[in-house]
C-alpha cells in the first residue's frame, strides 16, 4: 500500500514522442497549468525537434517564470523563441519585455527592445514605464522617440511617464501633450495628473483638474484628498472629505490615511478620535495604525498612541519609530529609550528616523554621553550615516548641557552645510546660556540664509538692545524697513465642541472676545499673585514699560488658554497649536496657570510639544 501512495504522488514522467505535435499537446497542458519544471523539460524536447508552440502558451510560460521569480528560467525561454529562425509575435516579445522589467534586468531588457522589429504602444509603454521609478530622463527621451517612430500614446503611457516628471515645466508640456491626445478626460490619465501636480504642490491646477472631471471614483477622490493632506493643506483636504462623503463614497484605506494626515498637521484631537472609530473596520492594516500612532503623538495624546501602538499585531520599523520618536518628542525621554531597547530586542533594524528620536530623547533627557555613543556608532550598529537632523540632535543635546564650544565645532566637523535650523538650534542654546556673541554670529547666520525670517531680525534686535548697542539696533530696523520685513502675527487655534478657534494678537473678530479678555485679565491678576512677572524680554524693545507689558497679555496663546479653560471640563485638557515659537513669557505663564488652576495644558508649536501638568513643563524650561 505504501508503494502504491508513492506512486500516486509521483509526477508521470513525459511519454516518449512518436509524433512531435503530442509533444507540442503536453507542452500547452504544462504552460496553462503552471507546471514549471515539466514545461521546461517539454520545451526542450521541442527546441531537439524543431517544432514550436503558439505565442499564447509560451506567454503562459514567461508569465509563469515572473511569478515564481525564475529568473534563468525566464532567460532559457527567450533563448528558445529566437532560435532556429522562430519568429515570435510583437505580443510575445512584449511579454518577455515586461519579465525582464519586473526582474529589474533593465539591460536585458533595453537589449530586447532595441532588437524588436516593430514596437507597439505596448512595447513602449512597458520600456517608459521602468524608466519612470529611477531613470527620469530615461522615461521623457523614450516617449520622444515614441512619437518620432509614429507610435501614438495611450492612458497607460502617460500614467507612467507622468510619474518621471522632476518639476512642473516638465509636467506642464506633458499635460498640453495629453491635450492634443484627447486623453485628459481619461480618469487614469487624469487621476495621475492630479498626483504629480500635488506632489509638486500646484495644488491649484490639481484642484482645478478634479473640479472639472464630470464623474469621479474613490481613485480620484483619494487623489485629491492625499494632494492636500501631503502639501499640509488639512483644512482643504477636510473639506474634499466632506464632498467626497455627501456624493456617497464610502472611505477605504487611502481616504483614511489622509485624513489621518490631515488631523495630524491640524492637530485636531477629536476630528482625529472619529476616523479612529473608522479604522477599526481595517484593524489590521499596517499602514493605517501608523498614521494613527502618528496622529496621536503629533496631538499630544501619549496615552492614546500607547493603547494604539500596544494593540497593534503586526508592527514594522516605522511604527517603532514613530512611537520612540513622539515620545521624545512630547518629552517623554526615559519612555522612548525603553522602548528602542525593546525595539531592538524584537529584531526590528532600526532605521534613521528610529535613531532621530532616539538623539532627541537623549537631548530632553540630558544624556550627553548616551548621545554621542549613538551618534558616533550609529553607522556601524545600525547602518545609518548621521544626517543634517542627526548633527542639529546633536547640537540640540550639547547646548542644553551648556557645550557651546562642542556644539560650534560639530557644526564645523559637518559634511553638509549647516542650514537655518541648524543654526536656530545654536540660537536658543546661546539665549538659554545668554551668550551674547555666539548669538549674535548664529543670528546672523540665519539672516544670511533666510533673509525674509522676522522672527531672526527681531530676537537680534533684542539681544542688540539688551546689550545697549543702539547703532545696532538701529541697522536691525533700517535692514527690516528696507526690505519690507514684518513681524510674522502669531497665531493660535484651539479644538472646542469639534469648532477650531483661531486667535491672533490684536485682532477682535471672535465673537466673545471681551468676554475672554475679561476673564482673561483676571486670571493674572491671580497668577501674578502665584509668583507670575510679564517677561519683557519678549517684547520688540520700542516700547516703554507698561506698553511692553499690554503687548505681552493678549498674546494668542493666552487667549486660547482661558477660551479652552471657560469652555471645557477640568478634566479635559486644554490643546492648542501654534504658527510660532512659544515665547518665554507665555511659557512661563502657562506653567503657572496649570498649577494655580489645576489643568493639563499641551502646546504644540514648531518646535516643540510642551506639556503643563502643576507647574511643570515637560520641555525642561528649554526649548
Amino acid at each position: 500500500m505504501k508503494a502504491v501512495s508513492k506512486l500516486k504522488g509521483m509526477k508521470p514522467p513525459l511519454r516518449n514522442v512518436a509524433d512531435p505535435s503530442s509533444l507540442v499537446n503536453d507542452f500547452a497542458n504544462f504552460c496553462h497549468q503552471w507546471d514549471l519544471p515539466r514545461a521546461m523539460r517539454a520545451m526542450d524536447a521541442m527546441e531537439r525537434y524543431g517544432v514550436f508552440a503558439d505565442a499564447v502558451t509560451y506567454s503562459e510560460l514567461i508569465k509563469c517564470c515572473s511569478a515564481r521569480g525564475a529568473v534563468q528560467k525566464g532567460k532559457r525561454v527567450r533563448e528558445h523563441v529566437f532560435c532556429k529562425g522562430y519568429e515570435p509575435k510583437t505580443f510575445l516579445v512584449n511579454t518577455l519585455l515586461n519579465m525582464y522589467v519586473k526582474f529589474n534586468l533593465l539591460d536585458e531588457a533595453e537589449e530586447l527592445f532595441d532588437e524588436m522589429p516593430e514596437r507597439n504602444v505596448v512595447s513602449w509603454t512597458t520600456m517608459i514605464s521602468a524608466y519612470s521609478n529611477k531613470f527620469n530622463d530615461k522615461a521623457l527621451k523614450c516617449l520622444i522617440l515614441m512619437f518620432r517612430e509614429g507610435v501614438r500614446p495611450n492612458m497607460f503611457t502617460y500614467s507612467s511617464v507622468l510619474r518621471a516628471c522632476d518639476g512642473l515645466p516638465n509636467l506642464r508640456q506633458l499635460h498640453c501633450g495629453i491635450i492634443k491626445t484627447g486623453l485628459e478626460s481619461d480618469v487614469f490619465v487624469r487621476s495621475a495628473l492630479i498626483d504629480v501636480y500635488s506632489k509638486w504642490g500646484d495644488l491649484g491646477n490639481a484642484l482645478g483638474l478634479f473640479d472639472e472631471m464630470p464623474t469621479r471614483d474613490l481613485v480620484v477622490w483619494n487623489s485629491i484628498i492625499g494632494g492636500f493632506a501631503q502639501n499640509s493643506d488639512g483644512d482643504e483636504a477636510l473639506n474634499l472629505f466632506k464632498r467626497m462623503k455627501r456624493t456617497g463614497f464610502l472611505a477605504d484605506q487611502a481616504t483614511l490615511t489622509s485624513v489621518l494626515r490631515a488631523c495630524t498637521g491640524l492637530a485636531l484631537l477629536e476630528l482625529g478620535r472619529q476616523v479612529h472609530v473608522h479604522v477599526l473596520k481595517y484593524d489590521q492594516d499596517l499602514i493605517l495604525n501608523n498614521a494613527l500612532i502618528d496622529m496621536y503623538c503629533k496631538c499630544g495624546s501619549l496615552e492614546e498612541a500607547d493603547a494604539a501602538f500596544s494593540r497593534m499585531v503586526e508592527k514594522d520599523v516605522i511604527s517603532w519609530s514613530t512611537m520612540v520618536a513622539g515620545l521624545a518628542q512630547n518629552g517623554y525621554s526615559r519612555q522612548a529609550l525603553e522602548l528602542f531597547e525593546s525595539m531592538k530586542e524584537s529584531g526590528c533594524r532600526p532605521n534613521h528616523i528610529t535613531v532621530l528620536g532616539v538623539l532627541f530623547a537623549c537631548s530632553h533627557a540630558g544624556l550627553v554621553e548616551k548621545g554621542w555613543h549613538y551618534f558616533r556608532s550609529m553607522k556601524k550598529l545600525f547602518g545609518v550615516d548621521p544626517g543634517r537632523e542627526h548633527y542639529g540632535c546633536m547640537i540640540d543635546l550639547l547646548g542644553r548641557a551648556g557645550r557651546l564650544d562642542e556644539a560650534v565645532k560639530l557644526i564645523d566637523e559637518m559634511e553638509s552645510e549647516p542650514d537655518s535650523v541648524t543654526w536656530r538650534t545654536l540660537l536658543g542654546a546661546c539665549r538659554v546660556h545668554r551668550n551674547v556673541d555666539l548669538a549674535i554670529y548664529a543670528a546672523k547666520k540665519i539672516i544670511e540664509l533666510e533673509p525674509e525670517d522676522p522672527g531672526t531680525y527681531i530676537l537680534l534686535s533684542n539681544i542688540y538692545a539688551n546689550t545697549q548697542r543702539w547703532e545696532d539696533v538701529a541697522e536691525v530696523r533700517n535692514t527690516m524697513t528696507f526690505r519690507g520685513i514684518r513681524k510674522t502675527p502669531g497665531c493660535s487655534w484651539i479644538e472646542v465642541d469639534k469648532q477650531i478657534h483661531a486667535f491672533i494678537l490684536g485682532d477682535t473678530s471672535h465673537p466673545k472676545v471681551d468676554e475672554i479678555v475679561q476673564h482673561l485679565n483676571k486670571l493674572i491678576e491671580r497668577v501674578m499673585g502665584e509668583g507670575y512677572v510679564p517677561d519683557t524680554n519678549f517684547v520688540l524693545q520700542d516700547l516703554e514699560g507698561e506698553q511692553k507689558e499690554d503687548s505681552l497679555r493678549y498674546h494668542s496663546e493666552k487667549l486660547a488658554i482661558m477660551f479652552g479653560m471657560m469652555n471645557l471640563s477640568r478634566e479635559k485638557t486644554v490643546r492648542i497649536r501654534k504658527n510660532l515659537r512659544i515665547c518665554g513669557d507665555c511659557h512661563m505663564f502657562a506653567k503657572v496657570v496649570s498649577k494655580k488652576e489645576n489643568r493639563n495644558i499641551v502646546i504644540r508649536d514648531p518646535i516643540r510639544y510642551h506639556h503643563f501638568r502643576n507647574g511643570v513643563c515637560s520641555c525642561g524650561d528649554y526649548w
